[in-house]
């Protein structure tokens, strides 16, 4: 059976200083962290870019405040991913998303905040930690 990632998260451009800043054991495996001297980066795209596009993804309903949730099943399982859009000054700051759902369907909700073309920080917002991708992903997926 495919994995679901599970995870409450805030996604955020990864700002250019970003270093390494050690390991730390989460969910009984350990993982390299990241440190930045603050997320005061935008992502690349705007909030209502980053609406229009939520709002092209199957099962997904948004409100104008930038709420959303998005469901669906994967191989008889039920997922789901509840998240909101954060701006600053007319940017998109950050994408906070909590929930479950299959990698494909990250990704999807990634794509509409830039990602693959720009790097984002993922911050597990419960443990205060700040994680690459490829830690994030495996990460969620245990």
């Amino acid at each position: 059976m495919t994995m679901l990632y599970r995870f409450h998260i805030n996604l955020y451009a990864q700002p250019q200083q970003t270093v390494a800043a050690g390991e730390i054991e989460l969910r009984g495996a350990r993982f390299s962290r990241l440190q930045a001297p603050t997320f005061a980066a935008f992502l690349p795209v705007s909030f209502e870019q980053a609406v229009e596009a939520l709002n092209k993804l199957p099962r997904l309903d948004s409100e104008p405040d930038g709420f959303f949730v998005i469901a669906g099943e994967h191989l008889g399982r039920r997922w789901q991913v509840d998240g909101h859009l954060f701006d600053f000054g007319g940017r998109l700051h950050r994408m906070e998303i909590h929930g479950q759902c299959p990698p494909d369907a990250f990704d999807d909700l990634l794509r509409t905040v830039g990602w693959p073309t720009a790097p984002l920080a993922f911050e597990l917002v419960m443990e205060g930690v700040v994680l690459s991708e490829g830690e994030f992903r495996r990460w969620a997926g245990r």
